[in-house]
């Protein structure tokens, strides 16, 4: 009988052993003797498994997740704050197709005007440590010098304030953008689904005596799509050229005021003597006091006196009615009669009264629906925009 070492050393299996490495001869000589020869004292001897598949170990978490996972056992690491829901989110979900980048535009411009307003506190406070510390010095020129700076300096923060409030204004003409968007968004789906279930129908039920009744409504739906999308057209255009006429000329202004601060404030800094002494010597008396006074005074003059230049910005829309329709007549004018209010042929941003253009007051119904479908056909049959006849019959 052959032995055991002969019939393992004559296994074909042998082939498929692993080969170890011819430099390390004794470790192969090991591993063989403890598998094949000894394998009872395999686990013992050499601390390696034995016939039991080798078990892949697990894989490790990142370390963002590992020290996530055991942030409650006392380590004291803060996750990440995670987002909140929140109405404002809800509402951006909610928004029609049509006017959702609008909406992200005027909800990162409501941040923005945040961080306007934050700034503005955050200067006026620095204002105030301005002047305390000035005090604190026990240096009458410094303690003067710079009490009126922190004058100075809050009525910058003011113009920053005025400014967040001058494009809150420009965030409501976005708005009347995006709600006469939102209002379009129906017709057009309206006409859509009325043109896919046509389809359907040609293509399913060829005979279908509801295709007449389709197509009546498509021509209803198509008419009164019209309307809304001129209606979209003409109070985009306008709307957005009299929102970025306030935003400009509301950077123009704040720009020109801060500067006339800040130059005012650089005479104030030259009332300051900072010839160096020596040991033993003391600065002379502050003996500008009257001046300093006097650089506040002019400053404030300034401002009083300020007026906005700015190139105007031209509007052709002084010609829109009622719905923002060119020459639309006004319900209860006679024939032929239209908007009889004169609109001025531009308009420019008024620092003074922070209302709207007078462009901006003819209309003011952007955020409503469409027209009915019975001033859709009027208009429609008045512009001869669809050359169809079945126009006439919708009441």
């Amino acid at each position: 009988m052959r032995s055991f070492r002969a019939t393992l050393m004559t296994s074909p299996g042998l082939a498929r052993l692993p080969q170890a490495d011819p430099r390390f001869p004794k470790l192969k000589q090991q591993l063989f003797t403890a598998r094949y020869v000894n394998p009872g004292n395999f686990a013992i001897g050499l601390a390696i498994p034995t016939e039991r598949p080798t078990q892949t170990p697990k894989q490790q978490l990142p370390t963002r997740f590992r020290s996530k996972k055991g942030s409650g056992s006392g380590s004291g690491e803060k996750s990440a704050p995670k987002h909140r829901f929140t109405m404002a989110s809800l509402r951006g979900t909610q928004q029609p197709e049509l006017s959702k980048k609008l909406f992200k535009i005027i909800k990162s411009e409501n941040h923005a005007i945040g961080a306007y307003e934050a700034a503005a506190r955050e200067r006026v406070g620095i204002a105030q440590q301005l002047s305390e510390w000035g005090e604190a010095t026990e240096d009458e020129t410094i303690s003067e010098i710079s009490d009126k700076l922190g004058v100075l300096l809050a009525e910058i923060a003011e113009q920053e304030d005025i400014y967040a409030q001058a494009l809150e204004e420009y965030r409501g003409v976005l708005k009347q953008i995006r709600n006469t968007e939102s209002s379009v968004q129906p017709s057009r789906d309206h006409k859509t689904k009325v043109s896919d279930e046509i389809a359907k129908l040609k293509y399913k039920e060829p005979q279908s005596t509801k295709i007449v009744q389709l197509e009546q409504e498509l021509v209803r739906a198509e008419a009164q799509s019209l309307v809304a999308e001129a209606q979209l057209s003409n109070i985009t255009r306008q709307k957005f050229k009299e929102a970025y006429d306030h935003h400009f000329a509301a950077t123009i202004e704040r720009a020109e005021k801060q500067i006339i601060l800040a130059k005012h404030a650089r005479r104030l800094l030259n009332l300051v003597d900072d010839t160096p002494i020596v040991p033993g010597d003391v600065h002379p008396p502050f003996a500008e006091v009257e001046a300093a006074r006097q650089v506040l005074t002019d400053a404030e003059d300034d401002l009083r006196h300020y007026q906005l230049d700015v190139e105007p910005i031209h509007s052709n829309a002084g010609n829109l009615g009622v719905g923002a329709m060119p020459g639309a007549p006004v319900p209860g004018a006679g024939a032929g009669e239209t908007s009889g209010a004169p609109v001025p042929e531009s308009t420019t941003y008024e620092s003074t009264v922070r209302s709207e253009s007078p462009i901006g007051v003819q209309y003011d119904k952007a955020g409503s629906a469409p027209y009915p479908l019975e001033e859709a056909d009027r208009v429609e049959r008045q512009q001869q925009e669809v050359p169809r006849q079945e126009v006439s019959n919708v009441a």
